[in-house]
Order: C-alpha cells, then sequence, then structure tokens
C-alpha cells in the first residue's frame, strides 16, 4: 500500500471461506478496498470495543442500504497500513485479481474472487456475517444480503486488463 491511496470502502465482519475441494472452515476480518488494492484484513491491532460497536452498526446499516461502499470511522489509512505489512493480511493489487463477481443466495449475497499471488491460484468467497455463534468455533450462522455490484465495478473499472 502506499501513502496517498485512501479507502474506499470498509467491510468488516466478513467471512472468507477458500473454494479449494478439501477446505473446511473459514476466517472472520475486514474487506477493505482502497483505490489502488483490495485487502482481506484478519490480524488487526484494532480495539475489541471498536469491532463490537462498529459490526453492529454496520448491520443496522445494511438493514437501510445495501450499499457496500461503505466507510467506519475509527479505522483510517494509517492503520490499513500496519495492518497490511503482516504477512497473515491479503493486499491484492487489481490486476492481480483474475476473476471478481457476485453471487445472490437464497442465505445472503456472496463475493466471488479469484487472484494469482506469488505464483499461486486462489479462489475464496466472501459474505458478510450478521450474527455469529462462537463454540465450538467462531462461524457464522446468518449472513447479510448486500449489494456487492458497485465494489465488484469499483475494481473492474480500474483493472489494466480482465479476463
Amino acid at each position: 500500500m502506499q501513502s496517498d491511496e485512501k479507502i474506499q470502502a470498509h467491510l468488516v465482519s466478513v467471512w472468507r471461506e477458500s473454494k479449494k475441494f478439501f477446505s473446511i472452515g473459514g476466517r472472520e476480518g475486514m474487506l477493505v478496498l482502497t483505490d489502488r488494492h483490495l485487502c482481506f484484513v484478519h490480524k488487526t491491532e484494532a480495539k475489541m470495543k471498536w469491532w463490537k460497536a462498529i459490526t453492529q452498526r454496520q448491520v443496522i446499516n445494511f438493514i437501510k442500504s445495501k450499499d457496500t461502499m461503505i466507510h467506519h470511522d475509527g479505522y483510517n489509512e494509517k492503520e490499513l497500513m500496519e495492518d497490511v505489512e503482516d504477512e497473515r493480511n491479503v493486499e491484492l493489487g487489481f490486476d492481480d485479481i483474475s476473476k471478481i463477481e457476485f453471487e445472490e443466495k437464497t442465505w445472503g449475497s456472496v463475493l466471488q474472487l479469484e487472484y494469482e499471488k506469488n505464483g499461486k491460484s486462489e479462489k475464496f468467497q466472501y459474505t458478510i456475517a450478521q450474527d455469529w455463534v462462537k463454540y465450538p468455533a467462531k462461524e457464522p450462522t446468518k449472513y447479510m444480503k448486500v449489494d456487492w455490484k458497485p465494489f465488484v465495478q469499483y475494481i473492474k473499472d480500474r483493472q489494466k486488463f480482465t479476463k
């Protein structure tokens, strides 16, 4: 990430699942769209109190409006730059993304993403969780219906190539 980048969309309580044949489970994190990168942050320095409050506020916002191009207060470019330094978080240039699309399911809205990073091809599905079960492992029990179209279009409009 570069110092002059600005956050365009910031989504919390995002559940990412690998679309590999034998993968099980997923991971919770934030999906952050800047003007040059898409980042999935699951290891963050953000405080738990902030996280809890912002996830509740996001649910209320999505009930009012399905627009995914939202930005939460309390997390800015400086925090994002610190978070993407952690190698466990994923930072993708738009041209690393070979396929991005969304799909409406009966249970929620899904963002499908395929990309190549460090010579390795990856496929993931992202959904926004509304409610969680904490035991035996943290997993979503209810997903949000959102409008991924402006999010996807933002990335596609800025790619130098599309497949």
